[in-house]
């Protein structure tokens, strides 16, 4: 049998394992970097596995290595997230969170069982392969800084160097059985803008006593998109969106305070380090035009997502050759974000989506919404694919 075809049958064979892993880990989220429990239950299942681990990195985090038995001395990384999200799932399945207020709305059960089912999968397997693979069981990924930047802090990608990382995501839009990849650049960073008007407070009916300080939030909203579409490269993508804003005042009350809140998002560094100038200068401007002030705090958050050419075309020709071309597509950029990034900054990186949407089954919701689930007929698919991908790289 082909080193592909044991693979393809080792995966199948743990399908139900890992299934049952995800409901585990669906039924008991928790939020980022609380992950105890997720953390004790993968520990666990490492143990059972004979797998050694290194646990605690960055709090929750777990990393280890499966060495294969052949010739080679390549490192490659698989990294999988393990954090849910502060949302009530509304989902009546039997394997529905039983934590109220929590949820893995963004799929990172998922991926944390799916990597589980590949490790185990490349430990069966690593007398068919040479050179180490890395396995990143990450904290953290839906809150700033990012699990993903604390454990590089840690060292996650040093003791052995790794040359390069993969990482999956569950994709609703692509139905189960596809996979999809893009080369070069492909999500956005992202920056939290706050921003506080201060200004002086009064009776709405003599607005000539105050200083208006909805007016100048309205005028600061409307006049930053100028730097989108005036100041931005129109090649480059870039958003600027305002979410929240709070203006305590009332029908006949002018507040002394508003806070709004929104975010940048690009590609280009040097780019984004401007915006952050223009966004600055100009909110501050527009207030002291108006008599007011404009207190603006940019929280720094992740940066931008590129894979890398080479890595990505090595993995869309496995990915062809494991799933077939019809089951593997190219995917458009995005201007959503995900602490991944940080990896891509470090080393060369491939990040890629995994389609878990079946319209048949009303499985079609979007990800971070309180009816979200994954056609779990996805595990046949990502198992394999993962450690077919990492094999591939390593015996190139």
């Amino acid at each position: 049998m082909s080193l592909i075809d044991l693979v393809k049958q080792g995966s199948l064979g743990l399908f139900e394992t890992v299934r049952q892993i995800r409901r585990h880990l669906h039924q008991h989220p928790e939020l980022s970097f609380e992950e105890f429990g997720t953390a004790a239950y993968i520990a666990g299942i490492l143990e059972t596995e004979g797998i050694s681990f290194t646990p605690g990195i960055a709090g929750t985090g777990i990393t280890g290595t499966i060495t294969g038995t052949l010739a080679g001395n390549r490192v490659l990384a698989l990294r999988g997230d393990m954090d849910a999200l502060p949302i009530h799932e509304a989902n009546a399945v039997p394997y529905a969170s039983l934590n109220p207020g929590k949820m893995h709305a963004c799929g990172h059960d998922a991926h944390s069982a799916s990597l589980l089912g590949t490790v185990i999968l490349l430990n069966k397997l690593k007398d068919h392969f040479g050179g180490i693979v890395k396995f990143i069981f990450q904290p953290g990924e839906e809150k700033l800084p990012g699990g993903a930047s604390l454990m590089i802090k840690e060292n996650v990608l040093r003791s052995p160097d790794v040359e390069g990382i993969f990482g999956q995501h569950v994709f609703p839009e692509l139905e189960a059985g596809k996979v999809g990849f893009r080369s070069g650049m492909y999500m956005a960073s992202t920056d939290e803008l706050y921003l506080t008007v201060k200004g002086k407070g009064g009776h709405g009916a003599m607005p000539h006593q105050t200083i208006d300080t909805i007016f100048i939030a309205a005028q600061i909203i409307t006049g930053l998109q100028q730097i989108v579409s005036r100041r931005a490269n129109p090649t480059l993508p870039t958003v600027l969106t305002f979410g929240r804003i709070e203006g305590l005042g009332a029908t006949n009350v002018i507040p002394g305070e508003v806070k709004i809140e929104g975010t940048f998002r690009t590609f280009d560094e040097n780019w984004r380090k401007e915006a952050h100038q223009l966004i600055t200068e100009q909110a501050q401007g527009l207030a002291k035009a108006y008599g007011g002030e404009c207190v603006v705090n940019i929280e720094h958050g992740y940066p931008a997502l590129i894979n890398e050419p080479q890595i990505t075309e090595n993995a869309v020709n496995a990915a062809r050759e494991f799933l077939g071309e019809e089951n593997v597509v190219e995917l458009p950029i995005r201007m959503t974000a995900e602490d991944f990034a940080f990896y891509s900054q470090q080393i060369p990186a491939c990040f890629y989506r995994l389609g878990t949407r079946n319209e048949a089954r009303g499985i079609t919701y979007g990800v971070h919404h309180p009816n979200f689930d994954i056609d779990e007929e996805a595990f046949k698919t990502s198992v394999g694919l993962m450690a077919w991908l990492a094999i591939n790289e390593l015996m190139r």
